[in-house]
C-alpha cells in the first residue's frame, strides 16, 4: 500500500521493455479519433459486446456466474432477476454503465467508489460502506485447511488509507513525474491491499481501473473488456 507514496518522490529508471510498451500505448491513443469514427453500427456492436464480457468476467473472476442463456436478459434486460448472482452481474453493469456515461466527468474519489460499491453490491446492507472489520485474505486448501495469505489494512484504518490514496492519486498526477499507466497500476496495487470493503474489493478495483483509463485519456474500456482480459491472464 506504499506504492504511490514512493511514486510521489519518483522514480529511478523504468525497464526499457516497459518503455517500449509506453511508447506503443501512446501512439494507440493518438489513434482513437480515428477508430471513433468508424461505423456507428460497428461500434454500437463493440460497445454492446464489451459490456457483456465485462459484467460476466468481472464477477466469474469471484467465482459470480450466471446461466450463459440469460446474459444478454441479465445485463440488456428488465426482467425480474432470478438469484443473487445475476443481481451481482446487473449490478456491475449498472456501475460500468455510469463509468461510460460520465468518463472522466466522473472524480476519482472515494464518493464516487463508495457509489460504484453500492452499485454492484445492490441490496446488500454494507454497500457503500467501508468494512467494520478486519478482513485478511485467507487461503483454504483442499483438506480444509486454512492459511492467512495477505494481511489487509485494519478496519479502523481503512478511512485514513483511502483519503490518503485518493490525495496521492491526484499529486502524482499533477507532478508529472511518473507516467500516467504506471500510476494506474500502482494505485490498484494500493486499493487491493487496502481493500476497503467487506467484499467486492476486485471487482471495484477493475471498475477504478476503466474509470481511471478515461481520466488518462484511453477509452478502450468502452470498446474492449479490460475485465475478460483481466480474467484471461490472472
Amino acid at each position: 500500500m506504499r506504492t504511490l507514496r514512493q511514486f510521489v518522490t519518483g522514480i529511478e529508471a523504468i525497464p526499457a521493455n516497459t518503455s517500449w510498451y509506453l511508447a506503443d500505448l501512446g501512439e494507440a491513443r493518438g489513434k482513437q479519433e480515428l477508430f471513433t469514427n468508424q461505423s456507428p453500427q460497428t461500434l454500437k456492436a463493440l460497445r454492446e459486446h464489451a459490456l457483456i464480457e465485462s459484467a460476466v468476467s468481472s464477477n466469474r473472476i469471484e467465482g459470480v456466474v450466471a446461466d450463459q442463456a440469460r446474459v444478454g436478459t441479465i445485463v440488456f434486460g428488465h426482467k425480474q432477476l432470478r438469484d443473487r448472482a445475476e443481481e451481482e452481474i446487473r449490478g456491475y453493469r449498472d456501475a460500468l454503465k455510469r463509468i461510460h456515461e460520465q468518463g472522466k466527468q466522473l472524480s476519482v474519489s472515494e464518493d464516487t467508489i463508495r457509489e460504484l460499491h453500492r452499485l454492484t453490491r445492490g441490496g446488500v446492507g454494507d454497500a457503500g460502506q467501508y468494512k467494520e472489520k478486519d478482513s485478511d485474505i485467507i487461503e483454504k486448501s483442499p483438506d480444509g485447511r486454512q492459511r492467512v495469505r495477505f494481511r489487509t489494512v485494519p478496519a479502523s484504518e481503512t478511512a485514513t488509507q483511502m483519503h490518503e490514496l485518493f490525495s496521492l492519486w491526484k499529486e502524482c498526477l499533477e507532478q508529472r513525474r511518473i507516467h500516467p499507466l504506471i500510476l494506474l497500476g500502482g494505485m490498484n496495487l494500493d486499493f487491493l491491499c487496502i481493500h476497503p470493503f467487506r467484499d467486492g474489493n476486485g471487482r471495484i478495483s477493475r471498475l477504478l481501473l476503466v474509470l481511471q483509463s478515461y481520466h488518462i485519456g484511453l477509452e478502450v474500456g468502452r470498446y474492449v473488456s479490460l475485465e475478460r482480459v483481466i480474467e484471461e491472464n490472472k
